[in-house]
């Protein structure tokens, strides 16, 4: 995606990617080492010891197995689509998803960058739809390599033919209509929640089509945090939920 950004570019980016990418990338590495310390089962590991122990809704009726990769996927995007809503709607949980608002620049490196708080937080929900629904660990490997697949996708700053991108849409969140969600315009920020299948932003009417002021003006980030080292220097972004000037009504 990297390559693509720089072979075909959908905008112009206003700061430096050195300082960006550094801080993005870090924050990965930094939350892939404190959440492995603090949560020591994987969503992975909670799918084998809940078939073991015959744990979940999925291990009531012995389904066919690509039924079951069906429905485990759908269910399990569901709940990131409620959990995404959920942390916009309640104030002190927006205050640490902003962390992933607050960049003001938007490419595949965004879609990395989430306050380690939330990635805890975000890594019990998923632990906790695994024990209720009880998937094979072959559903949880597909689906993570899905999100996380689409996520670099849909959070790069790529150029796509309007016309395939229109069609895209009808399967999977395209990077421009992920990047609405980015806008500083907040009802353009509380829309188009889907990181992976759109399909529950149109059940939900929680999609907006286009920007307002279009993809190649539209201001990324969050109004009122404009301060390039405080929204793109790792240790203001770990700072961020908990600075007074990071409250906004949603």
């Amino acid at each position: 995606m990297a390559a693509w950004e720089w072979l075909a570019p959908r905008r112009k980016l206003s700061l430096k990617r050195p300082w960006r990418w550094s801080s993005n990338i870090g924050l990965v590495v930094l939350n892939g080492l404190l959440v492995r310390l603090l949560v020591p089962m994987t969503a992975v590991g909670a799918a084998v010891y809940a078939q073991t122990q015959g744990w979940g809704l999925l291990n009531i009726v012995d389904w066919p197995m690509w039924l079951e990769v069906a429905i485990g996927i759908l269910v399990f995007d569901l709940a990131i689509y409620g959990q995404h809503v959920l942390f916009h709607a309640v104030p002190w949980l927006w205050r640490l998803h902003m962390v992933h608002h607050a960049d003001m620049d938007f490419d595949v490196t965004s879609g990395l960058r989430f306050h380690t708080f939330e990635i805890f937080l975000s890594t019990l929900i998923k632990l906790g739809v695994v024990i209720v629904l009880g998937p094979a660990a072959i559903v949880v490997v597909a689906f993570e390599v899905m999100l996380n697949a689409t996520s670099m996708f849909n959070h790069s700053n790529v150029s796509i033919p309007l016309w395939l991108d229109r069609v895209l849409r009808f399967l999977v969140v395209t990077p421009d209509m992920h990047r609405v969600h980015h806008s500083i315009i907040q009802r353009e920020t509380n829309s188009n929640f889907g990181f992976n299948l759109p399909w529950w932003d149109y059940l939900f009417r929680t999609y907006v089509a286009q920007p307002k002021e279009g993809h190649e003006h539209m201001s990324i980030g969050v109004k009122e945090l404009r301060d390039e080292h405080q929204t793109e220097r790792l240790p203001g972004m770990l700072q961020l939920p908990f600075r007074s000037n990071s409250k906004r009504k949603q």
